[in-house]
């Protein structure tokens, strides 16, 4: 199931079907996996919410892992939040490391996009 917010808004991916099916349609596409009660987690949506609206090349997910635990394994997912950069719908980064501000994470797309 997939809860689209519109053009320029994330979207919010329910399993790994979704995922597959927005990975599908995008060319570049940025995923974070993400958990209920996770703070840093939280405090990305507006940097995400940013991104999604700024960036028209690059469509912007949310997924949580622990509803489709396969997601987990085979995204390997140690830590969240989680960012996973896709192009074409293959992972060509990815990043673990906290809270990420707006001009790192376009920094960080920008390095990965070609």
């Amino acid at each position: 199931m997939v809860n689209n917010l519109g053009p320029g808004r994330l979207t919010e991916l329910r399993d790994e079907a979704a995922l597959d099916t927005f990975l599908a349609s995008e060319d570049i596409a940025l995923v974070e996996f993400y958990t209920e009660g996770c703070g840093i987690c939280r405090s990305m949506e507006p940097v995400l919410g940013n991104v999604a609206r700024d960036r028209v090349d690059v469509a912007v997910a949310t997924i949580n892992p622990r509803d489709d635990p396969p997601l987990i394994e085979r995204f390997e997912v140690r830590s969240v939040p989680l960012l996973v950069l896709f192009v074409d719908e293959t992972p060509v980064a990815r990043r673990a490391d906290g809270f990420v501000g707006g001009d790192d994470l376009a920094a960080w797309i920008d390095e990965h996009v070609v």
